[in-house]
């Protein structure tokens, strides 16, 4: 079965390019042209990957994005954002908010359609690994979920493929470019500072059910590595 992409972009032009490449590729796609609607669209049929425009008439794609991330049932829906904006800080406010991916306006259509097929690849579990057990923590790729003393910790799917690439490796210590290569891939266009947005994140998610949260430990000056026994 194809992947189902559903496009939010009010722009008809950019939807009608969109549409028709990934058609060609073999994608079933949807379109939605309002925040509002897109995330009606969205809860009538789950999407695999939603490309997501960051201005939209209605509920704008950040919020989009933010709603998206509290929702146990959507929060690891695959998340590319597509804006006009082409600045550091709105591609970080991006990736904080939960975005898996982020391209300006204007793009190549084969890399999107590249980076549309990675962040596929990178939703998909690892079926073939062990559940990672460390204390209350349990890492499970067969399940593609994280549990912290029982509670389901909900991650993207990035969040998930960071976190299982630490704890596979405990007191192994990563560089923020060693790390991009293994959870984003050699077709990232993340840059190392993306690192340090997830790592925050998966903290802060991990934190919020476990007393003792120095599982991701920060190593000046070099990287990270997960807590080693």
């Amino acid at each position: 079965m194809s992947a189902y992409v559903l496009i939010v972009e009010d722009d008809r032009d950019v939807v009608s390019l969109l549409k028709y490449n990934l058609q060609s590729e073999g994608f079933s796609v949807a379109t939605v042209s309002d925040g509002s609607l897109a995330m009606a669209e969205i809860r009538r049929r789950r999407p695999d990957l939603l490309i997501l425009d960051l201005m939209l008439p209605g509920i704008g794609g950040l919020e989009i994005c933010r709603m998206l991330r509290r929702s146990e049932r959507e929060a690891s829906i695959p998340v590319l954002m597509l804006t006009a904006r082409s600045e550091e800080s709105d591609r970080v406010v991006g990736l904080e908010v939960g975005a898996d991916d982020y391209m300006t306006k204007p793009f190549s259509v084969r890399e999107l359609i590249a980076r549309v097929r990675a962040l596929l690849r990178r939703s998909t579990p690892e079926r073939s690994s062990q559940a990672i057990h460390y204390d209350d923590l349990v890492v499970d790729p067969q399940e593609h979920r994280v549990r912290v003393g029982g509670n389901v910790v909900e991650l993207t799917a990035l969040e998930f493929r960071l976190l299982f690439e630490l704890a596979s490796h405990p007191g192994m210590v990563f560089s923020r470019d060693q790390l991009l290569d293994r959870a984003w891939g050699h077709d990232r266009s993340v840059t190392p500072r993306s690192v340090d947005v997830y790592v925050r994140r998966l903290r802060e998610k991990i934190g919020a059910f476990a007393e003792d949260n120095d599982y991701i430990q920060t190593v000046h000056g070099v990287g990270y590595r997960f807590k080693g026994r």
